[in-house]
């Protein structure tokens, strides 16, 4: 469960303050893989930020009773002078997991192949999605946080970690953030709007979508 209470959060913009989350005061449904949905700029990411305690809220505060993963495609969330395997070893410490599993299960899904062992500033953006999202999905939390990674890779790829995430979030949460719908139609299966600052929950993903689309101006069912 995750609860907002009178969440606010703004930033100042060449001298105007520009709200991002007004007063939210609501609670997310158990056992869903949201979609994050949002224009450019809607506050998305802050969002996301905020909830994995990575971000202070303005004012407010959010109330969660399990456990909740850092916001995975965030490439800060990576030591870029740490190899792949150093850097799952930390996460490893970190979050209390046991080392040497997580090491065999990331360097397993992630295809790094040696590169496992080379510093992750020699990566490229799908190589440090593929690390992150291998490390997060390593690691059993209660609440998921993906933000733009998903699968980056071929066919093959994708199905394993759309295969993997459906197993990890069977008895857990997930909130996604993508601009591609596809994505969010094979990982998710319900939605939430975020514009003006304001939340809106749909039960059904398509739905979901429709609103969104109807906020950017554009038809709906893209």
């Amino acid at each position: 469960m995750i609860r907002f209470e009178n969440l606010s959060k703004s930033f100042w913009l060449r001298g105007e303050q520009k709200v991002i989350i007004d007063q939210l005061d609501t609670t997310l449904p158990t056992g869903k893989s949201l979609a994050l949905m949002g224009g450019n700029g809607a506050g998305k990411s802050t969002l996301l930020s905020i909830i994995a305690g990575v971000m202070p809220p303005d004012s407010g505060r959010i109330v969660s009773d399990g456990t909740i993963s850092w916001p995975v495609g965030l490439t800060g969330s990576l030591h870029p002078q740490m190899t792949g395997a150093q850097n799952t070893r930390f996460v490893a410490r970190i979050y209390g997991a046991d080392t040497e599993n997580l090491i065999e299960f990331v360097k397993d899904f992630s295809e790094l192949g040696v590169h496992f062992d080379n510093p992750v500033r020699t990566y490229s953006t799908g190589m440090r999605s593929r690390l992150a999202f291998g490390m997060s999905m390593g690691i059993k939390f209660d609440t998921y946080l993906i933000d733009e990674t998903t699968a980056v890779g071929d066919a093959s790829f994708f199905h394993k970690s759309r295969a993997v995430f459906h197993e990890r979030v069977k008895d857990a949460s997930a909130i996604m953030v993508s601009h591609q719908t596809r994505a969010l139609r094979n990982f998710c299966n319900s939605g939430i709007v975020l514009s003006n600052g304001k939340l809106e929950y749909f039960e059904d993903l398509e739905e979901a979508i429709d609103r969104h689309n109807e906020i950017m101006g554009v038809p709906s069912g893209g």
